[in-house]
Protein backbone atom coordinates (compact mmCIF):
# COMPACT_ATOMS: atom_id res chain seq x y z
CA UNK A 1 0.00 0.00 0.00
CA UNK A 2 1.59 3.32 -0.74
CA UNK A 3 2.12 6.09 2.01
CA UNK A 4 -0.59 8.33 0.76
CA UNK A 5 -3.27 5.83 0.88
CA UNK A 6 -2.16 5.36 4.76
CA UNK A 7 -2.43 8.55 5.02
CA UNK A 8 -5.71 8.87 3.77
CA UNK A 9 -6.34 6.16 5.67
CA UNK A 10 -4.40 8.23 8.42
CA UNK A 11 -6.89 11.25 7.99
CA UNK A 12 -10.01 9.90 8.17
CA UNK A 13 -9.10 8.21 11.42
CA UNK A 14 -8.22 11.53 12.40
CA UNK A 15 -11.18 13.35 11.35
CA UNK A 16 -13.72 10.35 13.09
CA UNK A 17 -11.60 11.08 16.21
CA UNK A 18 -12.29 14.50 15.71
CA UNK A 19 -15.84 14.02 14.99
CA UNK A 20 -15.95 11.80 18.12
CA UNK A 21 -14.10 14.28 20.23
CA UNK A 22 -16.32 16.69 19.79
CA UNK A 23 -19.50 14.97 19.59
CA UNK A 24 -17.79 14.25 23.58
CA UNK A 25 -17.56 17.91 24.41
CA UNK A 26 -20.92 18.66 22.79
CA UNK A 27 -22.42 16.10 25.17
CA UNK A 28 -20.07 17.16 28.48
CA UNK A 29 -21.32 20.69 27.49
CA UNK A 30 -25.46 19.76 27.46
CA UNK A 31 -25.96 20.74 23.86
CA UNK A 32 -29.25 19.54 22.81
CA UNK A 33 -28.97 17.12 19.45
CA UNK A 34 -30.42 19.69 16.69
CA UNK A 35 -27.54 21.81 17.83
CA UNK A 36 -25.15 19.36 17.40
CA UNK A 37 -26.98 18.15 13.80
CA UNK A 38 -26.55 22.04 13.53
CA UNK A 39 -22.54 21.70 14.42
CA UNK A 40 -21.96 18.62 12.52
CA UNK A 41 -23.08 20.48 9.90
CA UNK A 42 -20.88 23.20 10.28
CA UNK A 43 -17.98 20.77 10.59
CA UNK A 44 -18.85 18.70 7.24
CA UNK A 45 -19.56 22.13 5.70
CA UNK A 46 -16.01 22.87 6.75
CA UNK A 47 -14.01 19.93 5.60
CA UNK A 48 -15.97 19.80 2.45
CA UNK A 49 -15.07 23.30 1.91
CA UNK A 50 -11.64 22.39 2.67
CA UNK A 51 -11.44 19.43 0.29
CA UNK A 52 -13.21 21.53 -2.39
CA UNK A 53 -10.73 24.03 -2.40
CA UNK A 54 -8.10 21.64 -2.18
CA UNK A 55 -9.36 19.16 -5.18
CA UNK A 56 -10.22 23.02 -7.00
CA UNK A 57 -6.47 23.34 -6.45
CA UNK A 58 -5.51 20.16 -7.48
CA UNK A 59 -7.33 20.38 -10.10
CA UNK A 60 -6.29 23.53 -11.33
CA UNK A 61 -2.48 22.10 -11.20
CA UNK A 62 -3.68 19.29 -13.21
CA UNK A 63 -4.83 21.42 -15.91
CA UNK A 64 -1.81 23.96 -15.52
CA UNK A 65 0.04 21.14 -16.26
CA UNK A 66 -1.98 19.98 -19.11
CA UNK A 67 -1.29 23.54 -20.56
CA UNK A 68 2.12 23.46 -19.49
CA UNK A 69 2.57 19.88 -21.67
CA UNK A 70 0.88 21.47 -24.75
CA UNK A 71 2.90 24.97 -24.80
CA UNK A 72 5.78 22.93 -24.39
CA UNK A 73 5.19 20.42 -26.97
CA UNK A 74 4.39 22.59 -29.76
CA UNK A 75 7.33 24.70 -28.56
CA UNK A 76 9.59 21.94 -28.80
CA UNK A 77 8.13 20.79 -31.80
CA UNK A 78 9.49 24.46 -33.32
CA UNK A 79 12.79 24.92 -31.77
CA UNK A 80 13.15 21.17 -33.48
CA UNK A 81 12.25 22.62 -36.85
CA UNK A 82 14.31 25.57 -36.21
CA UNK A 83 17.34 23.77 -34.86
CA UNK A 84 16.58 21.14 -37.83
CA UNK A 85 16.77 17.94 -35.35
CA UNK A 86 14.24 15.61 -34.97
CA UNK A 87 11.01 16.14 -33.10
CA UNK A 88 11.46 15.10 -29.03
CA UNK A 89 10.08 11.54 -28.20
CA UNK A 90 8.88 10.67 -24.97
CA UNK A 91 10.24 7.17 -23.94
CA UNK A 92 7.85 4.98 -21.74
CA UNK A 93 4.55 5.77 -19.95
CA UNK A 94 5.10 8.55 -17.57
CA UNK A 95 3.10 10.95 -15.57
CA UNK A 96 1.46 14.03 -16.16
CA UNK A 97 4.08 16.01 -14.01
CA UNK A 98 7.30 14.39 -15.19
CA UNK A 99 6.29 14.84 -18.56
CA UNK A 100 5.70 18.31 -18.14
CA UNK A 101 9.30 18.90 -16.85
CA UNK A 102 11.00 16.35 -19.10
CA UNK A 103 9.06 18.82 -21.94
CA UNK A 104 10.30 21.60 -19.87
CA UNK A 105 13.38 21.16 -19.53
CA UNK A 106 14.44 19.66 -23.50
CA UNK A 107 12.54 23.25 -24.20
CA UNK A 108 14.86 25.29 -22.17
CA UNK A 109 17.93 22.89 -23.50
CA UNK A 110 16.32 23.79 -27.11
CA UNK A 111 16.38 27.44 -26.17
CA UNK A 112 19.97 27.87 -25.37
CA UNK A 113 20.81 25.92 -28.61
CA UNK A 114 18.97 28.67 -30.37
CA UNK A 115 20.62 31.60 -28.39
CA UNK A 116 23.80 30.13 -28.62
CA UNK A 117 23.68 29.35 -32.68
CA UNK A 118 21.81 33.12 -33.00
CA UNK A 119 24.81 34.25 -31.52
CA UNK A 120 27.56 32.59 -33.16
CA UNK A 121 25.48 33.22 -36.19
CA UNK A 122 25.63 37.05 -35.22
CA UNK A 123 29.67 37.00 -34.23
CA UNK A 124 30.03 35.17 -38.15
CA UNK A 125 28.22 37.53 -40.19
CA UNK A 126 30.32 41.00 -38.00
CA UNK A 127 33.17 39.60 -39.08
CA UNK A 128 32.18 38.14 -42.41
CA UNK A 129 30.92 42.02 -43.46
CA UNK A 130 34.47 43.43 -42.02
CA UNK A 131 36.56 40.76 -44.19
CA UNK A 132 34.04 41.23 -46.62
CA UNK A 133 34.58 45.18 -46.70
CA UNK A 134 38.21 45.61 -46.65
CA UNK A 135 38.39 42.43 -49.21
CA UNK A 136 35.97 44.35 -51.27
CA UNK A 137 34.10 40.92 -51.42
CA UNK A 138 29.89 40.11 -51.32
CA UNK A 139 28.59 39.18 -47.84
CA UNK A 140 27.90 35.47 -47.11
CA UNK A 141 24.61 34.53 -48.04
CA UNK A 142 22.73 33.61 -45.11
CA UNK A 143 19.06 33.51 -43.53
CA UNK A 144 19.91 35.85 -40.44
CA UNK A 145 16.34 35.75 -39.14
CA UNK A 146 15.98 31.53 -39.50
CA UNK A 147 18.36 29.64 -37.04
CA UNK A 148 20.87 28.03 -38.49
CA UNK A 149 22.01 24.30 -38.75
CA UNK A 150 25.02 23.17 -37.65
CA UNK A 151 25.89 22.44 -41.45
CA UNK A 152 25.35 26.12 -41.89
CA UNK A 153 27.11 27.27 -39.14
CA UNK A 154 30.11 25.16 -39.84
CA UNK A 155 30.19 25.95 -43.78
CA UNK A 156 30.17 29.39 -42.57
CA UNK A 157 33.00 29.32 -40.51
CA UNK A 158 34.56 27.88 -43.30
CA UNK A 159 34.02 30.83 -44.97
CA UNK A 160 34.79 33.19 -42.33
CA UNK A 161 38.37 31.24 -42.13
CA UNK A 162 39.09 31.59 -45.77
CA UNK A 163 38.28 35.34 -46.08
CA UNK A 164 40.70 35.23 -42.99
CA UNK A 165 43.71 33.60 -44.98
CA UNK A 166 43.03 35.29 -47.77
CA UNK A 167 43.09 38.36 -46.03
CA UNK A 168 46.40 37.65 -44.60
CA UNK A 169 47.82 36.89 -47.98
CA UNK A 170 46.31 39.84 -49.58
CA UNK A 171 47.95 42.08 -47.01
CA UNK A 172 51.54 40.43 -47.17
CA UNK A 173 51.32 41.07 -51.29
CA UNK A 174 49.97 44.40 -50.18
CA UNK A 175 52.90 45.31 -47.06
CA UNK A 176 55.30 43.86 -50.09
CA UNK A 177 53.88 45.37 -53.02
CA UNK A 178 53.93 48.72 -51.05
CA UNK A 179 57.68 48.12 -49.88
CA UNK A 180 58.80 47.86 -53.61
CA UNK A 181 56.81 50.74 -54.93
CA UNK A 182 58.45 52.94 -52.22
CA UNK A 183 61.92 51.71 -53.29
CA UNK A 184 61.20 52.41 -56.71
CA UNK A 185 59.73 55.91 -55.84
CA UNK A 186 62.80 57.03 -53.94
CA UNK A 187 65.18 55.53 -56.57
CA UNK A 188 63.05 57.95 -59.16
CA UNK A 189 62.87 60.67 -57.00
CA UNK A 190 59.02 60.44 -57.79
CA UNK A 191 56.20 61.78 -55.37
CA UNK A 192 53.16 60.67 -55.07
CA UNK A 193 50.87 62.32 -57.30
CA UNK A 194 47.32 60.92 -57.55
CA UNK A 195 44.86 59.48 -54.87
CA UNK A 196 45.73 56.09 -55.10
CA UNK A 197 49.69 56.52 -54.95
CA UNK A 198 48.87 58.53 -51.95
CA UNK A 199 46.63 56.22 -50.42
CA UNK A 200 49.27 53.31 -50.83
CA UNK A 201 52.00 55.19 -49.87
CA UNK A 202 50.37 57.69 -47.19
CA UNK A 203 47.41 56.13 -45.89
CA UNK A 204 47.69 53.35 -43.04
CA UNK A 205 47.97 49.95 -44.59
CA UNK A 206 44.94 48.38 -41.98
CA UNK A 207 42.65 51.05 -43.99
CA UNK A 208 43.75 49.96 -47.30
CA UNK A 209 40.61 47.53 -49.28
CA UNK A 210 42.66 44.55 -50.20
CA UNK A 211 40.33 43.93 -53.10
CA UNK A 212 41.73 42.14 -56.20
CA UNK A 213 40.95 44.86 -58.40
CA UNK A 214 43.51 47.14 -55.86
CA UNK A 215 46.14 44.26 -55.77
CA UNK A 216 46.27 44.33 -59.70
CA UNK A 217 46.29 48.24 -59.68
CA UNK A 218 49.22 48.04 -56.98
CA UNK A 219 51.42 44.88 -59.16
CA UNK A 220 50.47 47.39 -62.54
CA UNK A 221 51.95 50.66 -60.64
CA UNK A 222 55.05 49.11 -59.52
CA UNK A 223 55.79 47.39 -62.83
CA UNK A 224 55.06 50.58 -63.92
CA UNK A 225 57.72 52.11 -61.79
CA UNK A 226 60.18 49.38 -62.42
CA UNK A 227 60.02 49.75 -65.90
CA UNK A 228 60.26 53.40 -65.38
CA UNK A 229 63.25 52.60 -63.15
CA UNK A 230 64.59 50.13 -65.94
CA UNK A 231 64.47 52.86 -68.76
CA UNK A 232 66.45 55.21 -66.27
CA UNK A 233 69.06 52.90 -65.21
CA UNK A 234 69.71 51.81 -68.88
CA UNK A 235 69.35 55.72 -69.72
CA UNK A 236 71.57 56.33 -67.16
CA UNK A 237 74.16 53.47 -67.70
CA UNK A 238 73.92 54.69 -71.54
CA UNK A 239 74.91 57.89 -70.43
CA UNK A 240 77.88 56.29 -68.24
CA UNK A 241 79.15 54.17 -71.71
CA UNK A 242 78.69 57.34 -73.81
CA UNK A 243 81.48 59.21 -71.25
CA UNK A 244 83.72 56.64 -70.97
CA UNK A 245 83.71 56.51 -74.65
CA UNK A 246 84.30 60.59 -74.50
CA UNK A 247 86.98 60.25 -71.77
CA UNK A 248 88.69 57.69 -73.40
CA UNK A 249 88.57 59.42 -77.23
CA UNK A 250 89.51 62.98 -75.82
CA UNK A 251 92.05 61.79 -73.30
CA UNK A 252 90.54 63.31 -70.13
CA UNK A 253 93.00 62.79 -67.32
CA UNK A 254 91.97 60.76 -64.29
CA UNK A 255 91.83 63.73 -61.86
CA UNK A 256 89.09 65.33 -63.89
CA UNK A 257 87.22 61.74 -63.85
CA UNK A 258 87.27 61.40 -60.15
CA UNK A 259 85.81 64.90 -59.98
CA UNK A 260 82.86 63.53 -61.65
CA UNK A 261 82.66 59.98 -59.81
CA UNK A 262 79.42 61.04 -57.67
CA UNK A 263 77.59 60.36 -60.79
CA UNK A 264 78.65 57.38 -62.07
CA UNK A 265 76.76 55.40 -59.88
CA UNK A 266 72.73 55.26 -59.15
CA UNK A 267 69.60 56.13 -61.40
CA UNK A 268 67.76 59.03 -59.61
CA UNK A 269 66.73 62.45 -61.33
CA UNK A 270 69.40 64.15 -60.16
CA UNK A 271 72.41 61.48 -61.36
CA UNK A 272 70.80 61.62 -65.23
CA UNK A 273 70.37 64.94 -65.37
CA UNK A 274 74.11 64.98 -64.05
CA UNK A 275 74.99 62.67 -66.63
CA UNK A 276 73.47 64.14 -69.25
CA UNK A 277 75.43 67.75 -68.54
CA UNK A 278 78.01 65.85 -68.96
CA UNK A 279 77.47 64.26 -71.79
CA UNK A 280 76.72 67.61 -73.36
CA UNK A 281 79.67 68.77 -72.16
CA UNK A 282 81.86 66.24 -73.55
CA UNK A 283 80.11 66.57 -76.75
CA UNK A 284 80.89 70.09 -77.20
CA UNK A 285 84.75 68.98 -76.91
CA UNK A 286 84.46 66.84 -78.72
CA UNK A 287 83.39 68.85 -81.61
CA UNK A 288 86.55 70.88 -80.76
CA UNK A 289 88.67 68.54 -80.91
CA UNK A 290 87.09 66.19 -83.67
CA UNK A 291 90.75 64.88 -85.55
CA UNK A 292 91.51 63.72 -82.27
CA UNK A 293 88.40 61.79 -81.49
CA UNK A 294 88.41 60.07 -84.84
CA UNK A 295 91.72 59.11 -84.63
CA UNK A 296 90.90 57.50 -81.23
CA UNK A 297 87.98 56.05 -82.73
CA UNK A 298 89.67 54.35 -85.96
CA UNK A 299 92.25 52.70 -83.29
CA UNK A 300 89.38 51.36 -81.55
CA UNK A 301 88.10 49.77 -85.06
CA UNK A 302 91.41 48.31 -85.86
CA UNK A 303 90.91 46.86 -82.09
CA UNK A 304 87.24 45.46 -83.26
CA UNK A 305 88.56 44.20 -86.77
CA UNK A 306 91.01 41.71 -84.90
CA UNK A 307 89.20 40.76 -82.85
CA UNK A 308 86.52 39.84 -86.03
CA UNK A 309 89.31 38.79 -87.87
CA UNK A 310 88.29 40.64 -90.85
CA UNK A 311 90.45 40.74 -93.84
CA UNK A 312 92.44 43.22 -95.61
CA UNK A 313 89.16 43.82 -98.12
CA UNK A 314 86.73 44.01 -95.45
CA UNK A 315 89.03 46.83 -93.57
CA UNK A 316 89.64 48.75 -97.01
CA UNK A 317 85.72 48.25 -97.21
CA UNK A 318 85.27 51.26 -95.03
CA UNK A 319 86.40 54.12 -97.18
CA UNK A 320 86.31 56.97 -94.24
CA UNK A 321 89.01 55.45 -92.25
CA UNK A 322 91.60 56.71 -94.81
CA UNK A 323 89.58 60.17 -95.08
CA UNK A 324 91.62 63.17 -93.71
CA UNK A 325 88.52 65.84 -93.95
CA UNK A 326 87.64 65.85 -90.19
CA UNK A 327 84.30 66.46 -90.19
CA UNK A 328 81.17 65.79 -88.21
CA UNK A 329 79.39 63.74 -90.69
CA UNK A 330 82.70 61.51 -90.70
CA UNK A 331 82.62 61.61 -86.96
CA UNK A 332 79.28 60.01 -87.48
CA UNK A 333 80.25 57.18 -90.58
CA UNK A 334 83.17 56.20 -87.41
CA UNK A 335 80.25 56.15 -84.83
CA UNK A 336 78.04 54.28 -86.92
CA UNK A 337 80.65 51.83 -87.78
CA UNK A 338 82.05 51.37 -84.29
CA UNK A 339 78.54 50.68 -83.31
CA UNK A 340 77.92 48.40 -85.63
CA UNK A 341 80.72 46.54 -85.61
CA UNK A 342 80.08 46.10 -81.41
CA UNK A 343 76.82 44.38 -82.20
CA UNK A 344 78.93 42.16 -85.13
CA UNK A 345 81.27 41.13 -82.11
CA UNK A 346 78.69 41.02 -79.27
CA UNK A 347 76.36 38.77 -81.97
CA UNK A 348 79.30 36.67 -82.50
CA UNK A 349 81.35 36.13 -79.42
CA UNK A 350 81.25 32.93 -78.39
CA UNK A 351 82.09 31.91 -81.73
CA UNK A 352 85.45 34.95 -82.25
CA UNK A 353 86.22 33.69 -78.24
CA UNK A 354 86.87 30.37 -79.96
CA UNK A 355 88.59 31.22 -82.85
CA UNK A 356 90.76 33.01 -80.88
CA UNK A 357 91.28 30.11 -78.31
CA UNK A 358 92.32 28.10 -81.44
CA UNK A 359 94.80 31.01 -83.14
CA UNK A 360 96.62 31.59 -79.32
CA UNK A 361 96.78 27.56 -79.63
CA UNK A 362 98.17 27.52 -82.94
CA UNK A 363 100.53 30.28 -82.30
CA UNK A 364 101.80 28.26 -79.17
CA UNK A 365 102.13 24.80 -81.45
CA UNK A 366 104.26 26.87 -83.92
CA UNK A 367 106.54 28.01 -81.34
CA UNK A 368 107.16 24.76 -79.92
CA UNK A 369 107.94 23.46 -83.44
CA UNK A 370 110.41 26.31 -84.35
CA UNK A 371 112.34 25.24 -80.91
CA UNK A 372 111.92 21.38 -81.70
CA UNK A 373 113.60 21.75 -85.36
CA UNK A 374 116.29 24.10 -83.22
CA UNK A 375 119.76 22.35 -83.02
CA UNK A 376 120.93 24.70 -80.32
CA UNK A 377 117.85 23.39 -78.20
CA UNK A 378 120.50 20.53 -76.90
CA UNK A 379 122.61 22.54 -74.92
CA UNK A 380 119.37 23.28 -72.85
CA UNK A 381 119.36 21.97 -69.31
CA UNK A 382 117.32 21.17 -66.43
CA UNK A 383 114.55 18.69 -67.93
CA UNK A 384 113.17 21.58 -70.65
CA UNK A 385 113.88 20.13 -73.32
CA UNK A 386 111.39 16.64 -72.18
CA UNK A 387 108.41 19.27 -70.95
CA UNK A 388 108.35 20.88 -74.13
CA UNK A 389 108.31 18.07 -75.92
CA UNK A 390 105.25 16.61 -73.90
CA UNK A 391 103.59 20.31 -74.08
CA UNK A 392 104.11 20.03 -78.54
CA UNK A 393 102.50 16.56 -77.98
CA UNK A 394 99.58 17.92 -75.69
CA UNK A 395 98.95 21.03 -77.90
CA UNK A 396 99.27 18.97 -81.22
CA UNK A 397 96.35 16.34 -79.58
CA UNK A 398 94.18 19.50 -78.50
CA UNK A 399 94.12 21.57 -82.04
CA UNK A 400 92.04 18.52 -84.03
CA UNK A 401 89.44 18.75 -81.11
CA UNK A 402 89.09 22.57 -81.01
CA UNK A 403 88.38 22.52 -85.03
CA UNK A 404 86.55 19.85 -84.73
CA UNK A 405 83.86 22.05 -82.17
CA UNK A 406 84.16 25.29 -84.12
CA UNK A 407 83.68 23.25 -86.96
CA UNK A 408 80.14 22.24 -85.37
CA UNK A 409 79.39 25.52 -83.79
CA UNK A 410 80.04 27.28 -87.57
CA UNK A 411 78.17 24.40 -89.39
CA UNK A 412 74.96 25.40 -86.78
CA UNK A 413 75.56 29.30 -86.86
CA UNK A 414 75.77 29.22 -90.76
CA UNK A 415 72.15 27.66 -90.95
CA UNK A 416 70.85 29.36 -88.23
CA UNK A 417 71.93 32.82 -90.60
CA UNK A 418 72.20 31.05 -94.38
CA UNK A 419 75.32 32.88 -95.01
CA UNK A 420 79.05 31.83 -94.38
CA UNK A 421 81.42 32.30 -91.25
CA UNK A 422 84.44 34.24 -92.44
CA UNK A 423 88.06 34.62 -90.69
CA UNK A 424 90.33 36.41 -92.53
CA UNK A 425 88.25 36.81 -95.55
CA UNK A 426 87.47 32.50 -95.83
CA UNK A 427 85.82 29.88 -94.33
CA UNK A 428 87.66 29.30 -91.05
CA UNK A 429 87.86 25.35 -92.05
CA UNK A 430 89.27 26.37 -95.27
CA UNK A 431 91.83 29.07 -93.12
CA UNK A 432 92.29 26.26 -90.42
CA UNK A 433 93.30 24.04 -93.84
CA UNK A 434 95.77 26.50 -95.41
CA UNK A 435 97.74 27.25 -92.16
CA UNK A 436 98.32 23.58 -92.18
CA UNK A 437 99.33 23.73 -95.59
CA UNK A 438 101.33 26.35 -94.86
CA UNK A 439 103.01 24.37 -91.75
CA UNK A 440 103.94 21.45 -93.66
CA UNK A 441 105.15 23.06 -96.55
CA UNK A 442 107.33 25.43 -94.25
CA UNK A 443 108.93 21.98 -92.44
CA UNK A 444 109.31 20.44 -95.87
CA UNK A 445 111.17 23.56 -96.79
CA UNK A 446 113.73 23.96 -93.47
CA UNK A 447 114.04 19.74 -94.40
CA UNK A 448 115.66 20.71 -97.90
CA UNK A 449 117.30 23.01 -96.55
CA UNK A 450 119.19 21.21 -93.83
CA UNK A 451 119.53 18.73 -96.58
CA UNK A 452 121.16 21.04 -98.64
CA UNK A 453 123.55 22.77 -96.19
CA UNK A 454 124.51 18.71 -94.87
CA UNK A 455 125.74 17.90 -98.34
CA UNK A 456 127.74 21.05 -98.92
CA UNK A 457 129.29 20.65 -95.29
CA UNK A 458 129.98 16.80 -96.39
CA UNK A 459 131.44 17.77 -99.89
CA UNK A 460 133.47 20.09 -98.38
CA UNK A 461 134.71 17.70 -95.85
CA UNK A 462 135.24 15.40 -98.09
CA UNK A 463 137.36 17.74 -100.23
CA UNK A 464 139.12 19.78 -97.65
CA UNK A 465 138.79 18.16 -94.21
CA UNK A 466 137.06 19.02 -91.10
CA UNK A 467 138.53 21.40 -88.36
CA UNK A 468 139.03 20.17 -85.24
CA UNK A 469 136.54 21.19 -83.01
CA UNK A 470 136.11 21.03 -78.73
CA UNK A 471 133.11 19.12 -78.07
CA UNK A 472 130.97 20.99 -75.33
CA UNK A 473 131.51 19.57 -71.80
CA UNK A 474 128.73 17.43 -70.70
CA UNK A 475 128.20 15.76 -67.52
CA UNK A 476 129.89 11.82 -67.27
CA UNK A 477 131.97 12.83 -70.05
CA UNK A 478 135.98 12.80 -70.03
CA UNK A 479 137.57 16.25 -70.84
CA UNK A 480 138.76 16.07 -74.93
CA UNK A 481 141.63 18.41 -75.83
CA UNK A 482 142.72 17.89 -78.86
CA UNK A 483 147.20 18.33 -79.59
CA UNK A 484 149.19 21.49 -80.58
CA UNK A 485 149.47 20.37 -83.57
CA UNK A 486 147.08 19.62 -86.39
CA UNK A 487 147.00 15.50 -87.07
CA UNK A 488 145.36 14.90 -90.62
CA UNK A 489 142.16 13.41 -89.81
CA UNK A 490 141.05 10.91 -92.46
CA UNK A 491 137.37 12.19 -92.58
CA UNK A 492 135.48 14.57 -89.80
CA UNK A 493 131.95 13.94 -88.92
CA UNK A 494 129.07 16.86 -89.49
CA UNK A 495 128.78 19.27 -87.30
CA UNK A 496 126.24 18.68 -84.58
CA UNK A 497 125.91 14.98 -86.11
CA UNK A 498 125.20 11.96 -84.21
CA UNK A 499 127.81 8.88 -84.82
CA UNK A 500 126.77 5.74 -85.75
CA UNK A 501 125.47 2.60 -82.80
CA UNK A 502 127.50 -0.15 -82.84
CA UNK A 503 125.26 -1.85 -85.34
CA UNK A 504 126.19 0.36 -88.50
CA UNK A 505 130.09 0.39 -87.60
CA UNK A 506 130.12 -2.23 -90.54
CA UNK A 507 128.28 0.04 -92.70
CA UNK A 508 131.04 2.52 -92.16
CA UNK A 509 134.14 0.30 -92.28
CA UNK A 510 134.35 0.92 -96.27
CA UNK A 511 134.90 4.95 -95.16
CA UNK A 512 137.67 3.80 -92.70
CA UNK A 513 139.46 1.66 -95.34
CA UNK A 514 139.88 4.26 -98.25
CA UNK A 515 143.14 5.46 -99.14
CA UNK A 516 145.39 8.34 -97.56
CA UNK A 517 145.26 10.66 -100.63
CA UNK A 518 141.18 10.43 -100.11
CA UNK A 519 141.03 10.84 -96.71
CA UNK A 520 143.69 13.05 -95.97
CA UNK A 521 142.07 16.20 -97.05
CA UNK A 522 145.59 17.87 -98.29
CA UNK A 523 147.80 15.97 -95.83
CA UNK A 524 149.12 12.96 -98.48
CA UNK A 525 152.12 12.23 -96.51
CA UNK A 526 149.98 11.39 -93.52
CA UNK A 527 150.38 7.44 -92.30
CA UNK A 528 147.33 5.24 -92.30
CA UNK A 529 147.61 4.47 -89.16
CA UNK A 530 147.62 7.70 -87.34
CA UNK A 531 144.65 8.49 -90.01
CA UNK A 532 142.66 5.68 -88.34
CA UNK A 533 143.31 7.18 -84.56
CA UNK A 534 142.24 10.12 -85.71
CA UNK A 535 139.09 8.84 -87.13
CA UNK A 536 138.64 6.66 -84.05
CA UNK A 537 139.22 9.15 -81.54
CA UNK A 538 136.36 11.51 -83.12
CA UNK A 539 133.86 8.32 -83.63
CA UNK A 540 134.07 8.14 -79.93
CA UNK A 541 133.76 11.24 -78.65
CA UNK A 542 130.83 11.87 -80.78
CA UNK A 543 129.50 8.19 -79.80
CA UNK A 544 129.57 9.25 -76.42
CA UNK A 545 128.02 12.97 -77.52
CA UNK A 546 125.36 11.08 -78.91
CA UNK A 547 124.40 8.35 -76.31
CA UNK A 548 123.94 11.57 -73.87
CA UNK A 549 121.05 12.94 -75.97
CA UNK A 550 117.18 12.43 -75.95
CA UNK A 551 116.36 8.82 -77.35
CA UNK A 552 113.36 9.97 -79.14
CA UNK A 553 115.59 12.14 -81.77
CA UNK A 554 115.76 10.87 -85.39
CA UNK A 555 119.22 10.47 -86.38
CA UNK A 556 120.14 11.38 -90.44
CA UNK A 557 122.65 9.35 -92.21
CA UNK A 558 125.17 12.02 -94.24
CA UNK A 559 125.30 11.25 -98.05
CA UNK A 560 129.10 9.62 -99.01
CA UNK A 561 130.47 9.27 -96.08
CA UNK A 562 126.92 7.93 -94.06
CA UNK A 563 128.13 9.47 -91.03
CA UNK A 564 124.75 10.15 -88.26
CA UNK A 565 123.67 13.54 -88.18
CA UNK A 566 121.62 14.73 -85.86
CA UNK A 567 117.98 16.33 -86.61
CA UNK A 568 114.60 17.27 -84.90
CA UNK A 569 112.31 15.00 -84.75
CA UNK A 570 109.27 15.72 -87.31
Amino acid sequence: MRRSEVLAEESIVCLQKALNHLREIWELIGIPEDQRLQRTEVVKKHIKELLDMMIAEEESLKERLIKSISVCQKELNTLCSELHVEPFQEEGETTILQLEKDLRTQVELMRKQKKERKQELKLLQEQDQELCEILCMPHYDIDSASVPSLEELNQFRQHVTTLRETKASRREEFVSIKRQIILCMEALDHTPDTSFERDVVCEDEDAFCLSLENIATLQKLLRQLEMQKSQNEAVCEGLRTQIRELWDRLQIPEEEREAVATIMSGSKAKVRKALQLEVDRLEELKMQNMKKVIEAIRVELVQYWDQCFYSQEQRQAFAPFCAEDYTESLLQLHDAEIVRLKNYYEVHKELFEGVQKWEETWRLFLEFERKASDPNRFTNRGGNLLKEEKQRAKLQKMLPKLEEELKARIELWEQEHSKAFMVNGQKFMEYVAEQWEMHRLEKERAKQERQLKNKKQTETEMLYGSAPRTPSKRRGLAPNTPGKARKPVAASTCSGKKTPRTGRHGANKENLELNGSILSGGYPGSAPLQRNFSINSVASTYSEFADSLPPEENVFVCPKLRWPALLPKR
